[in-house]
């Protein structure tokens, strides 16, 4: 868990506005993968590693978030 103590929280924030959002229009990424997940067309390789890549950056943000508060 060390590591998620190096990243700063400011480059975390930063990474999940723009790389979990983009791109921006017409719709975020992320969400339309979630959509696509949630109606059971997330079958292509390609649309799994976009929605990994997209949520990569909130996942990390909630863990930083989760051992931030943890901690305290």
């Amino acid at each position: 868990m060390d590591f998620l103590d190096k990243i700063p929280m400011n480059l975390t924030v930063l990474a999940a506005l723009t790389l979990g959002l983009a791109p921006f229009f017409p719709e975020p990424h992320l969400w339309e993968k979630l959509k696509m997940l949630v109606a059971g067309t997330l079958t292509r390789p390609v649309d799994i590693f976009d929605l990994i890549l997209h949520a990569a950056p909130w996942v990390l943000l909630v863990a930083k978030l989760v051992r931030a508060l943890v901690v305290r």
